[in-house]
């Protein structure tokens, strides 16, 4: 995608490139391509950078690993010019970077905690695996508010992550309870705990789970898709996708990689997989397959 950023900016007419909300959008643009010095070159040539400047800048570092450079950003920020997109940025910021006290210390300082804004720290803790910390959260949150199904969503992803089967059962038994009516994302939920089954290797309690609550939630998984870009032609694919012209080419590719791995020492992680093998398959194939 940097090859389309790059043609769409050498199309702005120069005389306009310095206009602050032209530069507020490359910063924007540059950060979530991951062209992070573009998107600072920028910021630094800004004179007098607003809220959307300063937001967008923290963003672009924080997508990109970049948490304490994020953070100090967000320091330089005066603070007439914070609002709730600055504050979810940074928030988001420490914990994809693992910034627990940091976090911590700007969510002490906000005010007004949002849904947003508290749904960010569930799941700073949530990826710290710190659940009693995150529950606790959920809790005060929901004493005077409604509750909020990302920030079990959040629980539920670390608790996957974690491999804990109890917990994950727990939370969605009370997502369950709470959002009854919102079958899809409920679903996608099963599938999260599903696969947290599966990575202990319990392919059967699995399949079971899956099936039980597909059927009493009347709905069906959606597929998803992930997408690349290959000599300017951007092209979307499922796991086991056949369809794509090149898709023999592509598989003997992934085998002669995958041939070179296994020679040099690398075995394949079996609990990636979140189902059951079928005949035929093999540990390698079914990860080479996925999306």
């Amino acid at each position: 995608m940097i090859r389309q950023c790059k043609y769409l900016v050498n199309q702005i007419p120069p005389h306009i490139l310095n206009k602050q909300q032209i530069q507020n959008a490359l910063i924007d643009m540059w950060g979530k391509c991951g062209a992070v010095e573009a998107a600072k070159q920028i910021f630094n040539t800004v004179s007098e950078p607003d809220t959307f400047t300063y937001s967008s800048m923290i963003n672009a570092l924080g997508l990109n690993g970049m948490g304490c450079e994020a953070l100090n950003v967000y320091k330089q920020m005066p603070h007439n010019l914070r609002n709730e997109i600055a504050e979810i940025s940074v928030l988001n910021a420490c914990s994809h970077s693992g910034l627990l006290r940091e976090a911590q210390a700007i969510f002490n300082e906000i005010s007004v905690k949002t849904e947003k804004i508290t749904g960010a720290m569930v799941d700073c803790y949530s990826r710290m695996f710190l659940f009693d910390e995150a529950e606790k959260l959920i809790d005060d949150y929901e004493k005077t508010k409604s509750p909020s199904f990302v920030m079990y969503t959040s629980l539920l992803s670390g608790a996957r992550n974690n491999r804990d089967t109890i917990l994950s059962e727990k939370i969605f038994n009370r997502m369950l309870s709470l959002f009854p009516d919102e079958k899809d994302n409920l679903m996608s939920s099963v599938i999260l705990v599903s696969n947290t089954y599966s990575s202990l290797g319990e392919d059967e309690q699995a399949h079971d789970f899956r099936s039980h609550h597909q059927k009493k939630l009347g709905t069906r998984v959606k597929v998803g898709l992930s997408w690349t870009e290959v000599n300017g032609e951007v092209t979307g694919f499922s796991a086991y996708d056949r369809f794509h012209p090149s898709s023999l080419k592509i598989q003997a590719e992934l085998s002669r990689i995958a041939k070179e791995l296994i020679e040099n020492g690398h075995q394949f992680n079996s609990s990636c997989i979140t189902r059951r093998l079928n005949e035929g398959e093999t540990v390698e194939s079914v990860l080479m397959g996925h999306s």
